[in-house]
């Protein structure tokens, strides 16, 4: 499958929310393998389908090759533990630049499978970390957000005057 363009900050679509799947069909399986593909090629661990400009709750996330990849279809975080973790983030809309963000060390989250399947999960660590960077995507919510005035504006600084 394709490698699809991805989306860059400040595209105003990555502050958009997406709409939930409700057709699990070929398109969805071939959007979820572009992503992959797509998510591999930037490199990353984590991306959506706001990522490459589809309005669609959708993500995919591979830690490693030996976790495996994630898929899932409409997620919504439940629960979130009172215990916070810090960590290194960035995205692929944004290559290059990371910065420190504080989040929940552990989650309970619904999601649908590629059939429509519901399942509920637990995760802690960094892959908490990177469904709670990816569901923040999916609503509209960019991880620059999640940093401190003063962090967001110097990151944005140094994202502009690099694109020049």
């Amino acid at each position: 499958m394709p490698v699809r363009p991805i989306i860059r900050f400040p595209d105003p679509l990555l502050r958009t929310a997406c709409a939930p799947v409700v057709v699990f069909d070929d398109g969805l399986r071939g959007l979820a393998i572009d992503l992959l593909d797509t998510m591999r090629a930037a490199p990353g661990v984590g991306i959506t389908a706001a990522h490459i400009g589809v309005l669609q709750r959708v993500t995919v996330i591979e830690l490693s090759r030996e976790d495996g990849v994630h898929t899932y279809i409409n997620p919504e975080i439940i629960w979130f533990s009172e215990e916070t973790m810090r960590h290194m983030e960035g995205s692929v809309s944004m290559p290059g630049f990371t910065d420190e963000v504080v989040r929940p060390r552990a989650i309970r989250f619904r999601y649908q499978d590629m059939t429509g399947e519901a399942h509920e999960a637990e995760a802690e660590d960094f892959l908490a970390i990177c469904i709670q960077h990816e569901v923040d995507q999916l609503d509209g919510l960019f991880w620059l957000q999640r940093l401190s005035k003063f962090k967001r504006d110097r990151l944005v600084k140094k994202w502009e005057k690099a694109k020049t």
